[in-house]
């Protein structure tokens, strides 16, 4: 009986060891298997951050700011009449080129010359007795008062001929200077008053160019000063230069007018025209620029990062003009610093860094987000 006891008992605990065997066999087994299990470390993660840099050289600069003008001509005008009156003759060819003085459009003065040359009989008429008179004074046998009236007479015709003459030229329009003269508005035989618009007459030879820039640049502006631009249809450059300019600030547009000139020989150019203009403000020749991107700017001032040792080094800088792509450096940088221009965001100073491209200044790496450092400035002013 107890015999059997004690096989029941062992049956029993070989049912549940057998059942608790999966779970616990991991548990048995040595910790050096899963020591070994596990791969070993066999160096440092490297933790440097990798970035683009461009290293800063001295280049040649030139600052320019962009406007827009208007070509206008080296004289100009719609001619008109003095007077009223018909007209009897057109002398010009639309388009043609005339020279001053030329006769252009000549009025009906068919009255006027009626009165010039009875103006001119009353003073033979009275220049005669005047000299019958003379002779006569000199004897004592007319009063002076008779030779008086007589020879006031004749200075009298004498200005009512300049009276008439002067209403003639009136009646005549001439050119004011050589140019070259566009269309026309009026044919003979028409009747034109003084606000009549007869044609147009433009010198090309020379040409102006109007245009305004910022108050803050006024400054900077200077007599000779070499300017380009551009006209639409035309994608050659023309020069000209600054030889006047407005002595007040618009204060409307808070903006100084400027007037330049240009050689227009071939007469390519046309007044009226819409202009790009490039002013040169200054030109450097060891202008310090970086990418725009790399200029951080702070609380109260702006800062770089500068490659040194394979860390990261913030340099307080300042700057002076800015374009869409470059910023100049005018304190704070020097020549061959390597600046870095990505990974701007997540930098600090002093953290690791590792070059992952360098450009140089005026010449962009392959693979750098910076691009290359550009060697001219153009700032855009105000229309």
């Amino acid at each position: 009986m107890r015999m059997k006891s004690v096989l029941l008992a062992l049956l029993l605990i070989g049912a549940v060891g057998a059942l608790a065997w999966p779970k616990l066999s991991p548990l048995l087994k040595p910790h050096t298997t899963t020591a070994a299990a596990t791969p070993k470390k066999t160096g440092t993660v490297s933790t440097a951050l990798k970035v683009s840099a461009v290293r800063i050289d001295p280049v040649a600069f030139t600052e320019t700011l962009s406007a827009t003008g208007t070509l206008i001509p080296e004289e100009g005008v719609e001619l008109q009449a003095e007077t009223s009156g018909r007209v009897i003759a057109i002398n010009f060819r639309e388009g043609a080129r005339v020279a001053k003085g030329s006769l252009l459009v000549k009025l009906n003065d068919a009255e006027l010359r009626a009165t010039l040359a009875r103006s001119q009989h009353q003073l033979a008429l009275a220049e005669t007795r005047e000299r019958r008179l003379a002779p006569l004074i000199r004897q004592g046998l007319v009063r002076q008062e008779d030779y008086d009236i007589v020879a006031s007479e004749v200075d009298v015709q004498k200005a009512e001929i300049e009276l008439t003459r002067a209403q003639i030229d009136k009646t005549e329009i001439r050119a004011p200077f050589d140019g070259v003269i566009g269309l026309r508005y009026v044919s003979e035989g028409a009747f034109v008053g003084a606000s009549t618009r007869v044609a147009t007459l433009q010198r090309l030879d020379k040409l102006k160019i109007d245009f305004s820039v910022p108050e803050k640049y006024a400054g900077r502006i200077r007599i000779g000063s070499p300017v380009q631009f551009s006209v639409a249809g035309s994608e050659r450059r023309f020069d000209a230069s600054i030889y006047a300019y407005d002595p007040r600030i618009d204060s409307g547009t808070r903006s100084i007018l400027i007037r330049a000139q240009t050689d227009n020989p071939e007469h390519r150019l046309l007044p009226g025209a819409y202009a790009n203009v490039e002013l040169v403000l200054d030109t450097l020749s060891g202008a310090l620029l970086v990418p725009a991107v790399a200029v951080v700017p702070g609380l109260n001032e702006k800062n770089v990062f500068v490659y040194r040792d394979g860390h990261a080094e913030r340099r307080k800088v300042e700057t002076g003009t800015r374009t869409a792509t470059t910023v100049q450096i005018l304190s704070g940088l020097a020549a061959g610093d390597v600046v870095i221009t990505s990974g701007l965001q997540n930098l600090r100073a002093g953290q690791a860094v590792a070059i992952d491209a360098v450009a140089l200044s005026g010449a962009p790496a392959s693979n750098a987000a910076a691009g290359a450092v550009a060697p001219a400035a153009k700032l855009r002013s105000a229309p």
